[in-house]
């Protein structure tokens, strides 16, 4: 195979490029006349293209009432998919368009002395801060690659990443810090809405999160949020249901005299301010919508007809739902009658782009058309990959005991089912903890690529450490450590909270560092019971340890898959839980294998028994 491939490569080399979907938004504007792939940057985790194209055109919901060109702008594509814009601001009129779109009402209402821009990208809401004239600006950008391909190119730019400028989840930053913003500027959209969502973890926007920029805003300060429009709607709605739960649990008692919403043609804005607004915040709110023809969904006091004038749509149904999620007496009941799921999401369970409500599915699938495809956008298809590894693992498992050629399976007996269960305690337990572990540290340290590597260089290396210490030290081989690993893991449990903002605050490098020690005392316990199994397996039933070991891997394959089906519905929390309870029942497990009478099969005489060294 490995010949093979090589004389693949050799004559026919670009069978290894990495070819993008025709249908990506890059490839769609490398398509118009005149498109050009200026550069392209790669890091361990992303792809970012710098492109001219007549389709790099970034003005997100801008105002019908805006007739004049907009400047120069050059594309920026993250990962191929979504596209944003680095534009040319040589002088304020090039900017002038900055005051018709629906991003700037905050700009318009609100103090600005101090601002902290979080996801700028390719940084319009850095000029827009600019162009209203603020004092300081500060810009978190979880992606490091996009500001290294703006400052690449900053004849498009004006180097507005220069300073104060830093990487990382915008809520890490603000944790070890005590400023204090006059607007807090969060930017969710790219060039157009991309219509796919699915279940990978967002920490970005939890109940945690809100209240962390929540604390960091003045006496008098706003949060700005911005989207597109993406139906039917889910994103702005889990959004506001989030924020509502982040202030309530701030004190603030009346979430509806604090919050109010505009819509254009396709985006949304929504804005929170920390005090209550006040009849002139009202009044300018009113004024920024009548006169850039956008629509307001809510302020406190709207009257519905109000809603759906310049841009209107079939029905009012966003003023409707905005009043019913805003409105502490009915947002409960709209949350669980709503066809998808808008709940607020929490650190626990932080996949705030997974709507899907399993007893609406078949009403959902009505909606869309009665089209598949969009479950499969959605990222729904977790449930069919489990089916699948279900089925070819339970072949796996329970072959051997149909199929026994003569003497191959002579050591099935019906005790044996013990060993084999103690084996998949094992691979469920280890592989719940370890995805556990790694959905943990995705938080400090800030993206998913590295908390994996972190979280699984330590777990395999301290675990191989336990093994080869259970080798040498005879009282490690014991089923008390078992129990010993449980309390541990209970207490990896009872203390995350903690320990993440014990991380928060050092280094990228020290924080892995930091990762891969910490985890290695509940690793090291990890390693000790496999083997421990083994040994004691080697002792009583030589013939069925390669079957423990395939019932060990088709769980540890199994697993993985089935935490985040449980998460997505109980939280990460859960998975510990079950992993703690799983190791548990294989220290129970191991003591009943222990004191049992098992025994190696006779053999006839004249033959010398002999089992595999373990």
């Amino acid at each position: 195979l490995l010949a093979l491939n090589l004389a693949v490569l050799i004559i026919h080399p670009s069978s290894a490029d990495i070819r993008i979907s025709p249908y990506k938004p890059l490839e769609t504007a490398l398509k118009f006349p005149g498109a050009k792939l200026l550069e392209t940057l790669y890091s361990p985790f992303s792809r970012v293209d710098i492109f001219h194209s007549p389709a790099a055109r970034y003005a997100p919901g801008l105002s019908f009432r805006y007739l004049d060109e907009l400047p120069e702008q050059t594309g920026i594509s993250v990962d191929a998919g979504d596209f944003y814009a680095l534009t040319t601001n040589e002088s304020r009129k090039d900017l002038r368009f900055i005051e018709y779109l629906p991003s700037s009402l905050p700009y318009e209402i609100s103090p600005k002395s101090s601002v902290l821009v979080i996801e700028p990208k390719g940084g319009l809401p850095v000029l827009a801060a600019e162009f209203y004239g603020t004092d300081e600006i500060f810009k978190v950008d979880s992606n490091p690659l996009v500001i290294k391909a703006v400052k690449r190119h900053e004849r498009f730019s004006t180097d507005i990443y220069e300073n104060n400028t830093w990487t990382g989840l915008g809520r890490s930053w603000l944790v070890p810090r005590d400023n204090k913003f006059d607007l807090i500027d969060i930017w969710i959209m790219g060039s157009a809405p991309t219509g796919s969502f699915g279940f990978s973890e967002d920490y970005r926007f939890t109940v945690e999160a809100f209240e962390e920029y929540l604390g960091h805003l003045g006496d008098s300060g706003w949060i700005s949020l911005s989207l597109f429009i993406v139906p039917p709607p889910r994103m702005e709605l889990r959004l506001l249901s989030t924020l509502a739960a982040a202030a309530e649990r701030q004190g603030v008692k009346d979430f509806g005299r604090h919050f109010a919403a505009l819509r254009s043609w396709g985006t949304i804005t929504m804005v929170f301010k920390k005090s209550a607004l006040t009849g002139e915040d009202i009044t300018s709110i009113r004024a920024f919508a009548e006169d850039r023809r956008f629509d307001p969904v809510y302020y406190p006091g709207i009257d519905e007809k109000e809603a759906n004038v310049f841009v209107e749509m079939p029905t009012n149904a966003y003023f409707e739902t905005f009043r019913d999620l805003v409105s502490p007496a009915t947002r409960r009941s709209f949350i669980e009658d709503y066809l998808f799921d808008i709940e607020p999401v929490r650190d626990t369970d932080p996949f705030f782009h997974y709507y899907l409500k399993l007893e609406n599915i078949g009403e959902i699938y009505s909606l869309m058309g009665s089209k598949w495809l969009y479950f499969i956008r959605e990222g729904y298809l977790l449930p069919v990959i489990l089916l699948q590894v279900l089925f070819l693992g339970s072949l796996l498992i329970f072959l051997p005991a149909v199929h026994r050629p003569s003497g191959g399976w002579s050591g099935l007996v019906p005790g044996s089912a013990l060993f084999l269960f103690y084996f998949a305690l094992l691979g469920l337990g280890f592989m719940f903890i370890e995805i556990s572990f790694i959905q943990k540290m995705i938080l400090p340290l800030e993206n998913p690529s590295y908390a994996a590597a972190a979280v699984l260089s330590s777990m395999l290396v301290s675990s191989g450490i336990g093994s080869l210490l259970s080798a040498r030290f005879h009282k490690l081989r014991s089923r008390r450590v078992l129990f010993f690993l449980s309390l541990i893991l209970f207490v990896y449990f009872l203390l995350p909270s903690a320990i993440m903002k014990f991380i928060y605050s050092y280094s990228f490098a020290v924080k892995v560092v930091l990762v891969f020690f910490l985890l290695m005392p509940s690793g090291m316990l990890m390693g000790i019971p496999f083997p421990m199994g083994l040994t004691l397996l080697g002792r009583k039933r030589p013939a069925i340890i390669p079957w423990a070991w395939a019932v060990n891997g088709c769980l540890s394959v199994i697993s993985p898959i089935l935490a985040i089906m449980i998460a997505l519905s109980a939280g990460f929390d859960a998975i510990i839980l079950m992993g703690v309870l799983a190791y548990l029942s294989a220290f129970f497990c191991f003591r009943a294998l222990e004191s049992s009478g098992l025994s190696l099969p006779l053999q006839s005489s004249g033959q010398k028994r002999r089992g595999p060294s373990v």
